[in-house]
């Protein structure tokens, strides 16, 4: 059976990553928006899965630092498909 995961799933779920990390921080939206030089509407359309744009999400990553998470899992996965063509 296949397990599809929709845009939207995964839009909302980042959402709710940034606003757990923001409140972890006991941050306002309007605190970490002035932090990253964003609107807190823009802060706010994040964590609500409302097409937030890749500088935003990275913005926000960078700020509490999980760019490395995300750059290891790109890494990990072009490494990958490099061995998997070099296989054939």
């Amino acid at each position: 059976m296949l397990d599809f995961i929709t845009i939207k799933e995964v839009k909302t779920n980042m959402g709710q990553l940034c606003r757990q990390l923001r409140k972890a921080q006991k941050l306002t939206k309007l605190e970490l928006a002035e932090e990253l030089g964003l609107s807190r509407f823009t802060v706010a359309k994040l964590e609500n899965g409302e097409n937030p744009t890749l500088d935003t999400l990275l913005k926000v990553l960078q700020y509490f630092d999980e760019m490395k998470s995300l750059n290891q899992y790109i890494l990990d996965k072009t490494n990958d498909l490099n061995y998997n063509q070099s296989m054939y």
